[in-house]
């Protein structure tokens, strides 16, 4: 019990040093030992790393789970080291509402036909978000939270022990220039009845003040070495940083192709169906057509394209391959149009294509929607709608 309660005096008169030490720098009245200029530049960098690595991870958890409750409830999950259960993204919420309401509405009928083949896409792009979040949330966020909740930590941590070990060190020149002070002051102004006990007893103190020195100093600078090298890391944090960083550009870039892909087949299936129940009309559009801009996006192009019958239609399938080149364009109704993407021809009776390049287009009477009549100099054949953007 009196150990405890001398290791508590002594913890309290060395906090009430430390305080003391502090107040006075606050108010210029002490010296303060101040650290070598690279020093305070890896502090600095340290400082930066840390609040820009808090920023980048909130914001990204932001964009990968923009819900605020579902956020904290993931956070709680973590804190009390339980699984977080699996939760349904948007998108495939959505495909589950269009599906039960194709179901309702009539899946035969053509807007039942049309939901379930959004459901479908949608079910896919939801997919897709979930292999996307959780491959972001392992080599992105978890390392960035790592070092905040790691190596960040035991940074704080030892910077604090300096700064103790410095108030230390101050505190010990402080008492150690009194000291000299009121040696020097005795020295000069002697007390003849006194002089030997005041000088012993002012010469001891000096010498015990500089004891304590000596070991602050040695304190202090072991500990300002184990901190430089803490802080030094930072510059392997950053270069792991950099490799997640990567790591979560591409994990993006594939989930953003990969919904690409899909809404790009939905497309083609939505311009094939409305083909199918509006014929001779625009696909996407109840206006009538306009000539699409040059910078029309594919995607706008598709869904702008004038529809005709197909090349398909023209005869029995195998006579429309063999005389297909004996086809006479009309006297009017043909357009320019710009090749979007590369198309390899199936057979002889399609015109193979590069993007773009600028061809002639037209439909004749009975031609399937997804198809017109392409002509490139004397070479003539049929070419997918969606490939296409109609110019003039």
């Amino acid at each position: 019990m009196d150990f405890n309660m001398k290791k508590l005096a002594s913890d309290a008169g060395i906090f009430f040093t430390r305080a003391v030490q502090f107040t006075e720098e606050k108010f210029g009245q002490a010296e303060k030992t101040e650290l070598d200029a690279h020093f305070e530049n890896l502090l600095t960098r340290a400082d930066s790393t840390k609040n820009w690595t808090e920023k980048i991870l909130r914001q990204t958890e932001v964009l990968l789970q923009p819900n605020p409750s579902a956020r904290v409830e993931e956070f709680l999950y973590e804190k009390l080291d339980r699984k977080v259960p699996s939760r349904v993204t948007n998108g495939e919420l959505l495909a589950q509402y269009m599906a039960e309401a194709a179901s309702e509405l009539g899946p035969t009928t053509p807007y039942g036909k049309t939901l379930i083949k959004v459901a479908e896409a949608e079910k896919r792009l939801g997919a897709a978000e979930r292999d996307f979040i959780h491959t972001a949330s392992i080599n992105f966020l978890t390392p960035l939270r790592n070092f905040l909740e790691g190596d960040w930590k035991t940074i704080s941590k030892e910077r604090r022990l300096l700064q103790n070990r410095r108030l230390d060190l101050d505190a010990c020149k402080a008492r150690l220039k009194k000291a000299k002070a009121a040696e020097a002051k005795a020295t000069t102004v002697p007390d003849f009845q006194e002089t030997r006990p005041r000088n012993y007893i002012l010469s001891a103190s000096a010498s015990a003040a500089e004891q304590e020195l000596r070991v602050a100093q040695t304190e202090f600078d072991r500990q300002a070495e184990v901190t430089r090298l803490l802080l030094e890391g930072i510059s392997s944090t950053h270069v792991n940083h950099l490799r997640c960083l990567h790591e979560f550009v591409e994990s993006q870039t594939t989930y953003y192709a990969q919904c690409y892909r899909h809404m790009l087949d939905l497309q083609k299936q939505l311009g094939s169906s409305q083909g199918a129940i509006f014929p001779g009309t625009f696909v996407g559009t109840a206006e009538p057509a306009s000539p699409p801009l040059s910078s029309t996006s594919p995607t706008t192009a598709a869904a702008t394209m004038p529809v005709g019958p197909s090349a398909a239609g023209l005869a029995p399938p195998g006579e429309a391959a063999l005389h297909l080149e004996e086809v006479t364009p009309p006297a009017s109704g043909t357009r320019k149009a710009r090749v979007l993407y590369d198309y390899e021809a199936a057979d002889s009776s399609e015109l193979a294509l590069l993007a773009d390049e600028l061809i002639t287009v037209y439909s004749l009477p009975g031609m399937d929607p997804d198809w017109l009549i392409g002509e490139r100099g004397n070479k003539k054949g049929k070419v997918p709608v969606t490939y296409l953007e109609l110019l003039s």
